[in-house]
């Protein structure tokens, strides 16, 4: 019989073989995915119920994690082969592509903005503020994001103090300018790092200033053109504003708040609901990488792997030296192993600490995101999956696993604290705010 003639199935014996092949591969996936997954549970016997997911990220090197997950087979060990990584324009279209969900064309979780997954799931985002449940699964990194400024205002010596800035804003709104400083989503990360330097300056971000939206990858082009003051962001578009000589970096978020919290990984909590071994199965994959992104015997890599066209396509110089620590601010300031350095996983980088989803949920109320009287500890029980990353964090190996959800009272550039106790206390601590 010729390798053309059928079987009974009407099945060519080639692609009987192929199929058969794929098949084995696919049962060799499942069986590695389960010895991987954490023994003895219901988890390690069924494995994922499903192989596949949609998820979004933004060309910033916070997204790193799912993109090395992809390209280093990582989804594939923990029997999820079919996972796609899938650019996204903005903040905005990732939202809409998450109330669209996979099966609509859309995707099912993401690299995301930490306030976002609660300001979908209480409708204040959403269309027609439908609420969109959604889970937060980890945090994908602390630190990494900066706040740049124009470089007309080099000499004035601006860093976390910015006393030069409050009294040149004054100036040339005085004069009839608007003053223009672009975050990348309302409530989000960098809106709400923009609005505290601002207003510990004593510069009130909506009354001195307008503050505007532009999505991460179209910053520097904006900045280019005239037509902001300063923007805050993540890497690498605030080296690639230095690197360009159109402005400086004036302080990293670190400087802010050291070690903050910034991108989570999040999913529509149905997916999660229906899929839980799965999405625990995607969340060890993303820990693993984020363990190896975090080496720094593979940032080099790690960083060649973002910078390709498929992912970030930008010069992999405008990634590499803030992600080894190096921070050329432009303004004649030069630092070499910055403690502020993106961290991926180091000193619990990666624990979705529910004493930081709640600063977050209080910013967004002391901005008039979400109201006063919103029941913050209920929202976060739901949002919060910190149980499925622990979960997921033995069956990625990890061994250093925070023993509680809290990392206590934060400490800020200003003097001022954050303790998740009060968050009362915190807010009456400001000046400049939208709540009573």
């Amino acid at each position: 019989m010729s390798q053309t003639d059928t079987t009974p199935a009407g099945l060519t014996r080639r692609s009987l073989l192929t199929t058969t092949a794929r098949a084995a591969g696919a049962a060799a996936l499942l069986t590695a995915a389960r010895a991987a997954l954490p023994g003895g549970g219901a988890w390690a016997a069924s494995g994922p119920e499903v192989t596949g997911a949609t998820l979004g990220f933004i060309a910033l090197t916070d997204s790193a994690p799912l993109i090395v997950a992809k390209v280093k087979g990582l989804f594939d060990k923990y029997g999820m082969p079919d996972v796609n990584v899938v650019k996204q324009a903005s903040w905005g279209t990732t939202r809409d592509n998450l109330e669209l969900g996979g099966g609509a064309g859309g995707i099912d979780g993401a690299h995301i903005l930490t306030p976002m997954p609660y300001l979908m799931s209480t409708g204040k985002i959403t269309k027609n503020n439908v609420p969109l449940p959604m889970a937060i699964l980890a945090r994908l990194n602390t630190n990494g994001q900066a706040i740049s400024v124009a470089a007309r205002y080099k000499e004035l010596g601006i860093t976390t103090k910015a006393k030069g800035l409050k009294e040149a804003f004054a100036k040339a709104k005085a004069e009839g300018k608007e003053m223009k400083c672009a975050v990348t989503f309302p409530g989000g990360t960098h809106d709400l790092w923009m609005r505290y330097w601002l207003a510990s300056n004593g510069i009130d971000p909506d009354k001195d200033v307008s503050t505007i939206v532009v999505p991460p990858p179209q910053m520097v082009a904006n900045m280019k053109v005239d037509t902001m003051e300063a923007f805050c962001v993540g890497e690498p578009w605030n080296a690639q504003l230095v690197n360009q000589g159109i402005g400086f970096t004036a302080l990293t978020t670190g400087e802010l708040w050291h070690d903050h919290p910034e991108k989570s990984f999040a999913m529509r909590a149905d997916w999660v609901e229906k899929s839980p071994n799965a999405a625990k199965a995607l969340l060890a994959a993303v820990i693993e990488a984020q363990i190896w992104c975090d080496k720094p015997e593979n940032k080099a890599e790690m960083c060649q792997i973002v910078s390709g066209r498929e992912w970030f396509k930008v010069p992999v110089d405008d990634i590499l030296g803030r992600a080894q620590g190096t921070i050329d601010y432009g303004d004649g300031r030069l630092v070499k192993d910055s403690p502020e350095i993106m961290k991926y996983w180091r000193d619990h980088a990666s624990y979705p600490y529910q004493s930081h989803d709640l600063w977050f949920l209080t910013e967004d109320q002391r901005w008039g995101y979400l109201p006063a009287d919103l029941d913050t500890k209920a929202l976060i029980a739901k949002v919060n999956r910190q149980d499925l990353w622990r979960d997921a964090a033995k069956a990625a190996g990890a061994t250093d696993i925070p023993t509680g959800t809290s990392r206590g009272i934060e400490k800020f550039f200003d003097g001022r604290a954050f303790d998740p106790a009060n968050p009362a206390a915190y807010l009456a601590s400001h000046d400049i705010k939208r709540i009573a």
